[in-house]
């Protein structure tokens, strides 16, 4: 019996051979990390999660947390938004905007607008979170999670890093000692991880979760494979030469590098051989489980503008509160909305969706068969259908 068939207000936990044959043996996994710091285990390794002793548990927190492990993701809206706020396109929504952070030194090392850099320097700062867990730079353009409580460490870490770093397996880590109030910036696969973890399907993890107070997540198209990117920009440059990366509007079709000796800019073309496999199956371009979604804006007048602010959405009463804080510190400056930009942004959001549901099913060669996606969701259902 397919999975699906099943009850879905209470889809069935397996354990790591389940997870070995449905997400990573099927190229489905996406280095959020999830699995990892829960047992001994598995280990993320360069980009990757590699399983170092086989498991006997029935139920694992390492298949039930997983992003790619099926879900009912309509219930677990309903069971962590508001259902008046949920829109089809890019779910929960209480406010959209435009902001940046009011701060010009933090502007400068954040990666556009430093909106979510100053939003968890400030729950940081309240008190509402007392350990951040971040993105690190690494070594040679490879990321790890890092867990921050000192305000100045967050503001070096406002970069994006383009490869998957295994954030979820540090709040792992960190949560596990307990006693924290954590927030984390995470991409969409890993706010999916945070999310089914918050619904308590394993009573063992239950008081780890609670430790959670705030994710805020980033808007993601894909993520790049480390070892692929690797290869492709050593042909153009030393790896230690490059201080930083940014993708401009589609129109560009670039990934321009930053480095020491001046800006390169390499075509998508060759970018996209080096995405990671499973982001072409991926539904969630906003970070549909977050407190707050933030993205780089779209403005009138042009990139050169636009790099500067960022789009935020408001999914929770959480969130809002911490936003309208930073506005009354004065810590975000905020501009009028240009009509049309949500709409364009769901339009996007569900560009990527069809994406995803067309992947699957070439892949299935079965219309109701994806994999871990529900034929029946809601918004996905009637999407794969025309897909």
């Amino acid at each position: 019996m397919h999975v699906w068939e099943e009850n879905r207000m209470d889809l069935k936990i397996m354990g790591q051979k389940e997870l070995q044959k449905e997400v990573k043996d099927a190229y489905f996994c996406t280095g959020c990390g999830a699995c990892v710091n829960l047992c001994p285990y598995q280990a993320s390794y360069k980009d990757q999660i590699v399983m170092l002793h086989s498991c006997d548990l029935k139920e694992g927190g390492c298949y039930a947390f997983c992003p790619r492990t099926p879900t009912d993701l309509e219930t677990l809206k309903k069971r962590l938004f508001d259902p008046r706020d949920l829109m089809p396109e890019i779910g929960a929504v209480k406010g959209f905007y435009l902001a940046r952070s009011a701060a010009p030194e933090i502007r400068a090392k954040a990666q556009h607008g430093g909106t979510a850099t100053t939003l968890i320097t400030l729950a940081l700062q309240e008190g509402i979170i007392d350990t951040a867990i971040l993105t690190d730079e690494g070594e040679n353009l490879l990321p790890e999670g890092a867990a921050v409580q000192d305000p100045a460490g967050i503001k070096k870490r406002g970069k994006s890093k383009f490869v998957v770093s295994p954030n979820i397996a540090e709040f792992n880590r960190i949560a596990k000692e307990g006693g924290k109030k954590i927030g984390a910036v995470v991409t969409p696969c890993q706010a999916l991880a945070l999310a089914k973890m918050r619904a308590k399907p394993l009573k063992t993890y239950a008081d780890r979760i609670d430790q959670l107070k705030l994710v805020i997540g980033l808007f993601c198209g894909w993520a790049l494979s480390w070892k692929n990117l690797t290869a492709l920009l050593r042909k153009k440059i030393e790896l230690a030469e490059i201080e930083g990366m940014d993708i401009p509007p589609s129109k560009y079709h670039i990934l321009k590098l930053f480095t020491k000796k001046g800006t390169i800019d390499v075509s998508l073309d060759e970018v996209t051989s080096a995405v990671r496999g499973a982001c072409w199956y991926c539904p969630d371009l906003t970070a549909e489980f977050s407190d707050l979604s933030v993205g780089s804006a779209r403005l009138p007048e042009g990139w050169e503008e636009a790099k500067g602010w960022n789009q935020v959405i408001v999914r929770t009463a959480q969130g809002e509160q911490l936003l309208d804080l930073a506005k009354k510190k004065g810590l975000l400056e905020f501009r009028e909305v240009p009509e049309g930009n949500l709409a364009k942004l769901k339009t996007a959001s569900l560009g990527k969706k069809k994406t995803a549901l067309k992947n699957l099913k070439i892949r299935s060669r079965d219309p109701k068969n994806l994999y871990f996606l529900d034929p029946e969701d809601p918004v996905l259902g009637p999407l794969s259908s025309g897909a």
